[in-house]
């Protein structure tokens, strides 16, 4: 192994909300440079999830630090699992997916976060390789470690007892199910979000009960989406996808609450922390405008996603569209949900022209541009395919998302 201890620990802690326990994990690596045996660091995968944003990147940067201090990376897809359901922070019983549909959500999701990781030395197995073989006799023998007690422990069923929700037997296996994994893969550690301690602990019990070297348990935080508030998620729509154009991804991230600069740098950027300790610096400083470090911020998470070129290209779209031209930094929102839709009416529909006459006359008057680029044909078609700045006369400005 090429990096010491502490090197290692300085790395691996950034960012992390808990280590259970930091003093084995410690251990790991000491015999690890000793051995110069890499370390097994496990992530599952939830194959009901096909898109991944810079939320799911969190945990994906931090096995890519694994990987870049020389350990092995196994990213495990629940395409077993995932028939039965992670029922994480769920009030009522995920849909099953079948058997092809958690293949194919999960060639996706390696192939999405494969721009994160290292591919050539990432090691992907399908948990339906061990799981799939289990029968009802091995089945009874890995249940009868653990008790009823244990799995009712998690909020998630302990909240929906209290409610007279139902919880499905089928359930129950679940973090079982995980917890055999680690044991399947002999993990040193496994990665989760903060959501995930629960079945990361059962993975680590399952390991002790079967009389393994248990795993070593590391959390990260959620990252909040562009609302500032709720978790990143598709359904909320504040979410900032990892394979979305650039100029989304750079103008999704500028939208960001202030507050989040930081957490946003630490969490899904892979600056270094020293790094990470000027940007703390810059931001302390009363005189740093928060656009300008928001401006290094879409500058870097781009660049992660795609290059350096193209991070300079987002940035200087957005320059060009919210600098140059003046558009205020405060405009309103509104999100699109169809296709092919006129220009005129769309102007009309969202109030910026009082009918489809007047809407006319200000695109033949040069006053009605997209982006900065002025629109003249009076029957353009607005096709829906990326999010837009729309100006409409000197002063009415319109953020368009795209649903």
């Amino acid at each position: 192994m090429n990096y010491s201890l502490n090197e290692q620990m300085d790395v691996l802690k950034k960012g992390t909300v808990e280590i259970i326990p930091e003093e084995e994990l410690v251990r790991k690596i000491e015999k690890s440079i000793k051995q110069n045996k890499p370390l097994n660091i496990k992530l599952g995968c939830d194959p009901s999830v096909p898109d991944l944003h810079i939320g799911h990147s969190v945990v994906l940067n931090k096995l890519r630090e694994f990987q870049d201090l020389g350990h092995t990376a196994i990213l495990i897809v629940g395409d077993f699992t995932g028939m039965i359901g992670d029922p994480s922070g769920k009030k009522k019983t995920r849909p099953q997916l079948t058997f092809e549909e958690t293949k194919e959500n999960g060639k996706s999701y390696f192939e999405q976060a494969s721009v994160i990781l290292d591919r050539d030395k990432t090691k992907i197995v399908y948990n339906s390789e061990w799981l799939s073989k289990l029968d009802l006799h091995a089945l009874l023998g890995i249940l009868g470690k653990f008790t009823v007690q244990r799995i009712l422990e998690r909020d998630d069923f302990t909240n929906r007892l209290k409610e007279h929700q139902e919880i499905s037997m089928h359930e129950l296996l679940y973090p079982i199910m995980q917890g055999y994994d680690s044991y399947a893969i002999d993990a040193d550690v496994e990665l989760g979000g903060t959501d995930q301690k629960f079945n990361n602990l059962v993975g680590r019990d399952m390991q002790k009960r079967f009389g393994k070297d248990p795993q070593v348990v590391m959390l990260m935080p959620l990252l909040e989406g562009t609302d500032g508030n709720e978790k990143m998620s598709k359904s909320l729509n504040n979410y900032i996808g990892i394979s979305e154009d650039p100029k989304d991804i750079f103008g999704k991230t500028m939208s960001i609450p202030d507050i989040l600069i930081y957490k946003y740098f630490t969490l899904a950027t892979r600056l270094s922390p020293s790094e990470l300790a000027d940007v703390k610096k810059t931001l302390e400083n009363p005189d740093t405008n928060p656009r300008d470090i928001k401006r290094r911020l879409g500058f870097e998470i781009v660049k992660l996603y795609y290059d350096e070129k193209t991070a300079n290209e987002a940035i200087s779209g957005f320059d060009k569209i919210f600098i140059k031209k003046e558009i205020p930094d405060e405009i309103p929102e509104y999100t699109l949900d169809e296709k092919n839709i006129k220009l005129t009416a769309f102007i009309v529909k969202t109030g910026m022209a009082e009918s489809n006459a007047a809407a006319r006359r200000l695109i033949e008057q040069g006053g009605v541009s997209m982006d900065g680029e002025k629109i003249e044909d009076v029957n353009y078609i607005v096709a829906g395919d990326s999010g837009f700045v729309l100006k409409v006369g000197k002063r009415k400005f319109l953020k368009v998302k795209i649903y």
